[in-house]
């Protein structure tokens, strides 16, 4: 058991639509403690090649909910325009596949929030593509 009287947290975020990393996904950091609480801003950072974030504030001291903002409308605008220069763009090819909007992404952002206990870590990772998402707590 853990002697740590504040809660940590990590993350990452995994493409789906290519089976990579996404890097250069800007990601802020808010805390409060209790429901009823006004949530503080952290601080942020960005992911890296791996699509870890690996620097993000520390939680202080009785912080009861975390959250999690991640801006991804960037992320798919920029691998919009890197598609669009390309020959095929695969989702495009798929006669059934809807089109993406000029963004690149449905969601422009995706804001996880989730409660948190004192000496506990949580990693939170992000399944991620244009059309979708999904959050887990990871180990």
């Amino acid at each position: 058991m853990s002697t740590d009287t504040t809660a940590s947290v990590s993350t990452h975020i995994l493409d789906t639509s290519v089976g990579r990393p996404a890097e250069g996904v800007a990601i802020t950091l808010a805390a409060r403690g209790g429901s009823d609480a006004e949530w503080v801003a952290l601080g942020g950072s960005a992911t890296d090649a791996d699509g870890r974030c690996k620097d993000l504030p520390a939680l202080p001291e009785g912080t009861t909910h975390v959250r999690l903002d991640f801006e991804v409308e960037t992320y798919f605008s920029n691998k919009h325009s890197v598609n669009k220069q390309s020959s095929t763009n695969q989702a495009e090819a798929q006669q059934d596949a809807p089109r993406v909007r000029d963004s690149g992404a449905f969601f422009p952002e995706v804001a996880i929030t989730f409660a948190v206990t004192p000496g506990e870590h949580y990693h939170v990772p992000l399944l991620l593509n244009p059309f979708g998402y999904s959050v887990y707590r990871g180990s």
